[in-house]
């Protein structure tokens, strides 16, 4: 029999298509400009309520998104990702601003920034193997119900002209790229709603409505706070809290365009480039930021961006509209907008995992794990702690379902000349598993020697050996001798560098 093997692809890394494809086909190039144009567009009511969260002023959130957009285009592992001031992050660092001022808030980005490039050299990155599948769906429509959600201020409260526009936005968005997929379906959106609400002259909300846009580059700015234990004191755990949130929402991000673009992207570049994207914004009076998964969308799975050319020109456009072209920027009706995002919302959810047929032949435990990452995020509307929840929710199922796939099966030969009684332990023996493990054993009533068969088993910590000893120590009580036999290598090995020396009975 002849076995074909192939060789692991030289470089799982590269992305395709690259830049310098991009650059050198006016198709995609066309493709990564407009995804670029759209985003930006999508960013500016964004960071400004970011930074209204955050206690600052709205041009700290909008030169965040663009010093923060251009430096990951450079320093990012993670290509067509979109990096920007966020609502996760403006949650945790927002305590700095009210209570200490705008010099130790800028002080608390930079710090973070730090941070994060050290948990990136750190391999910290590596730690995303360990989310299940189960809380990355969760953590899917969790965003996706956020992002819905975030809309609802504008549909609220709000003059009747903005259904008809953002129905409108959506049928365009629809029906656009059944027709032509070479421009946007939002960026169409967007234009025909602006030249529609103009030409008609009908009074609904705008950008300019959200607030103040800048007239000016961002400058250099270093933070005025005196250099003492007292100082990091303050501003340490804030920074620690958002370089933790900061780094699980891109990284999480990170794989989510990895699944949809099945291709590879380098984790460990991406944790510390965005804390050098992070410092970078603190130094040029930015309130830092994170993967914004909502943009992302856009920008991938919307407008069909693959390179780093539309996460670049997404900032570079984004000066321009708010600095150069304010006044033109501002007369955008937030219903196109919100029309972008309802879709974004659409196109984001997971609808497989809640069909009836998906939901009858899924485990139980896996369908747990994903409501509770679900809840936890809307409830707190903060995709870090229902990350971190579905994540241990995932593994004490994990733990129960494994646990009961020990046994224990006894045999008592009655032709042996000597009396022995024969366990056969089978199954994964850890902490969860091996706890009953001593009340499978008839003590009592056993002769006086006992084989236990370990060779379809597998011991894997500390608590299994001190079962094995507890048993053991029964066993000597009655006066009975145990023996342990077909241990794997590696059990044995954790079996004698411990047994004896865990103190006592447990």
């Amino acid at each position: 029999m002849t076995i074909l093997t192939t060789p692991p692809t030289p470089n799982r890394y590269k992305a395709e298509p690259s830049v310098l494809t991009a650059l050198r086909s006016p198709r995609l190039l066309t493709r990564e400009v407009l995804a670029g144009l759209v985003v930006a567009m999508a960013l500016i009511p964004e960071a400004i309520s970011f930074s209204i969260i955050a206690g600052v002023d709205p041009r700290v959130g909008l030169f965040s998104s663009f010093i923060m957009a251009v430096s990951i285009a450079f320093l990012g592992g993670r290509p067509a990702m979109i990096t920007a001031a966020t609502g996760a992050v403006a949650l945790v660092i927002a305590p700095v601003a009210r209570d200490y001022g705008m010099e130790y808030f800028i002080a608390t980005v930079i710090l973070a920034g730090v941070f994060q490039v050290v948990l990136g050299v750190l391999g910290v990155a590596r730690l995303m193997r360990f989310i299940p599948r189960s809380v990355m769906v969760g953590f899917v429509n969790a965003l996706a119900i956020l992002i819905f959600i975030a809309q609802l201020p504008h549909l609220l409260g709000v003059t009747w002209l903005v259904y008809p526009l953002v129905a409108v936005g959506l049928v365009i968005m629809v029906v656009m790229p059944r027709i032509t997929r070479v421009i946007p379906a939002p960026l169409v959106a967007i234009v025909l709603l602006t030249i529609a609400t103009v030409v008609t002259a009908i009074n609904v909300p705008t950008v300019g409505d959200q607030g103040a846009l800048p007239k000016s580059l961002p400058e250099l700015f270093i933070p005025n706070v005196p250099l003492t234990w007292e100082t990091f004191a303050i501003i340490a755990p804030f920074s620690i809290a958002m370089a933790l949130v900061g780094l699980l929402e891109s990284l999480m991000t990170a794989k989510l365009v990895d699944d949809i673009t099945d291709t590879h992207s380098r984790k460990t570049r991406e944790a510390w480039g965005q804390g050098v994207a992070n410092m970078l914004s603190g130094l040029f009076g930015g309130m830092g930021g994170c993967a914004m998964i909502g943009q992302t969308m856009i920008n991938v799975k919307a407008s069909g961006a693959r390179t780093r050319i539309s996460t670049f020109l997404a900032g570079v456009f984004l000066l321009i509209l708010v600095v150069g072209l304010g006044d033109l920027v501002a007369i955008i009706p937030m219903a196109a907008l919100v029309a972008v995002m309802i879709m974004v919302s659409v196109l984001t959810f997971d609808w497989h995992s809640i069909r009836l047929s998906t939901l009858k032949r899924m485990p139980k435990s896996e369908t747990t794990v994903m409501v509770a990452t679900v809840v936890v995020v809307v409830l707190t509307h903060n995709l870090a702690i229902g990350v971190i929840v579905g994540v241990i929710v995932a593994m004490v199922a994990f733990a129960r379902r494994v646990a009961h796939f020990v046994s224990v099966e006894r045999t008592l030969p009655l032709d042996e000349t000597t009396p022995t009684a024969y366990y056969t332990v089978t199954g994964e023996l850890f902490f969860a598993s091996s706890n009953d493990l001593t009340t499978q054993f008839e003590y009592a009533v056993d002769p006086d020697r006992i084989v236990i068969d370990m060779s379809n088993s597998h011991i894997w910590d500390a608590s299994t050996v001190a079962a094995l000893d507890a048993i053991t120590n029964k066993y000597e009580r009655h006066g009975k001798r145990v023996v342990l036999l077909g241990m794997n290598e590696a059990s044995t090995t954790m079996h004698n560098r411990l047994a004896g020396n865990l103190g006592g009975e447990h």
